[in-house]
């Protein structure tokens, strides 16, 4: 199954993120999944990878041709594909995906996400969803679907699909149950 993780790039010190994207590298690996993800060697992408080689696990990264995401490309990738732009590296992962994790990131990793979001309420994608959820990071997202819900903007089962979890079990036999079932 191939995993799509969506996450930051940028270094950061917080080692509840640190540890749930090594976990989840781990998991992935050790579960006989693939991780597919932007391919940088920095921050949360470079923990998740990092842990996914150590398991001997299959990494496929998906690079657009913008420099400074190549200048930080992962030096040790099962295979790289290479995009034009960052709106055709989002629609590869999407195609490529199995299941959608994202764990704590910065704007891309929201606007991946949105879009994975969008396409759910679409009816255009049926795999799982999972929102990392390392010391709350995504309650405030939990709760803006709350208010769009109540606004009338979401349906109250739009975004029962999406998981929001730090526990690994959880997210695994999520992940699990909603492929399994399809």
């Amino acid at each position: 199954m191939n995993i799509a993780v969506y996450c930051g790039s940028t270094p950061v010190d917080n080692q509840a993120y640190i540890q749930a994207a090594r976990d989840l590298g781990s998991w992935i690996a050790q579960e006989g999944h693939t991780l597919v993800w932007g391919g940088c060697k920095t921050g949360l992408m470079g923990e998740v990878a990092d842990a996914a080689v150590a398991n001997q696990g299959r990494v496929i990264g998906v690079l657009p041709d913008v420099e400074s995401i190549r200048q930080r490309m992962y030096p040790h990738m099962t295979e790289v594909v290479f995009t034009t732009t960052m709106a055709q590296r989002k629609s590869t992962m999407i195609e490529m995906a199995d299941a959608f994790v994202a764990l704590p990131g910065g704007v891309g990793t929201l606007d991946e996400i949105s879009d994975i979001f969008a396409l759910i309420r679409l009816g255009i994608v049926t795999q799982p969803v999972v929102m990392v959820n390392a010391q709350g990071f995504y309650e405030p997202l939990r709760a803006q679907f709350d208010c769009m819900v109540q606004a009338g903007y979401m349906n109250p089962g739009d975004p029962q699909g999406v998981l929001f979890s730090d526990d690994i079990r959880e997210i695994s036999a999520h992940i699990m149950a909603s492929c399994c079932s399809h």
